[in-house]
């Protein structure tokens, strides 16, 4: 347990200090290699049962080699660095923070084109008609979820089954975004991605709920929009982390979001005021800070692993 924490947070410290890789990054490769993959095997002509199955099949022949790869590696006499290696790389804590002040800092001082570009780069959303209000919350949402995502569901796997289970939750995650959409394309295919992403996210989207609620001292706003308005949401695992969010925050989330197919109506979160700059900033914070309780509290179980009776 000792050598597992010290190495969750030398891989913290190292995302905090070098953030992700602009170029080669290993996800942006398996992005690709995932899009080739689906070009290939979901194809138009099978029928849904073929494509759902089409769909496990690809999430097996990407996820599957990656974890036995890095499960041999960490086995080998520089496990450590392996793991090491590997759990930094499925971090994203600092490019979470770096995007979320890329659209305070415009919002701020009133720059809502510069705003609307940043937003874009981290959300799906067609940003070129949002007000200034609607970047807020577009950003604050993927700030909060992303939180869940690439720091605390990324933080827990890794101390449940070392890097295995960290990368294995990652790709997931990755093919999830990439695949897991409602849409005539990928409804089928991408089942198998988004069901598993389901399972793998349940306990940490409530974990990090909770990790919300805690550093922001709002326990009960937190717990009563997760209660009354998380399971409104479509998806519980996002509805959970948003609605204790927005509580935390004292902010509302929800509501009208663009998209190029056109709007999408999904129930508000919270009952604070509209998302604002502030809140953006204030999302990063409340990430960073409960990162660093995470870590408090597993070097903490480490060292009464190692010196306790």
């Amino acid at each position: 347990m000792l050598t597992a924490s010290l190495i969750l947070i030398g891989a913290w410290l190292l995302d905090q200090g070098l953030g992700e890789p602009y170029r080669y990054h290993p996800l942006n490769g398996f992005a690709r290699l995932a899009g080739r993959l689906e070009g290939r095997l979901n194809r138009r002509d099978l029928a849904p049962a073929a494509r759902r199955r089409a769909g496990l099949l690809g999430v097996a022949a990407l996820v599957l080699p990656a974890v036995l790869a890095t499960a041999l590696l960490a086995r080998g006499p520089l496990g450590w660095a392996v793991e090491l290696g590997a759990l930094y790389l499925c971090l994203g804590g600092r490019s979470l923070r770096e995007h979320a002040r890329a659209v305070a800092a415009p919002l701020g001082r009133g720059d809502l084109d510069a705003a609307r570009a940043a937003v874009s780069r981290v959300v799906g959303r067609d940003t070129r008609a949002m007000d200034a209000s609607e970047v807020a919350r577009a950003s604050v949402e993927s700030t909060l979820e992303n939180g869940n995502d690439a720091v605390f569901a990324t933080l827990l796997w890794f101390l449940v089954g070392g890097a295995p289970a960290a990368v294995a939750h990652r790709l997931v995650n990755t093919l999830d975004a990439l695949w897991g959409y409602r849409t005539e394309r990928f409804s089928d295919f991408g089942r198998a991605a988004a069901r598993l992403d389901d399972l793998l996210g349940w306990l940490p989207a409530r974990l990090t709920a909770a990790t919300y609620a805690v550093v922001s001292g709002r326990l009960r706003a937190s717990w009563a929009a997760v209660r009354d308005q998380a399971g409104h949401w479509p998806g519980t695992n996002p509805g959970t982390v948003l609605a204790a969010g927005a509580g935390a925050l004292g902010a509302t989330l929800g509501g009208t979001a663009l998209y190029a197919e056109g709007p999408r109506e999904r129930p508000l979160l919270g009952d604070g005021a509209p998302a604002g700059a502030a809140h953006v900033e204030r999302a990063a914070t409340l990430v960073e800070r409960g990162a660093w309780l995470w870590l408090a509290l597993a070097a903490l179980l480490g060292a009464v692993a190692c010196w306790g009776p």
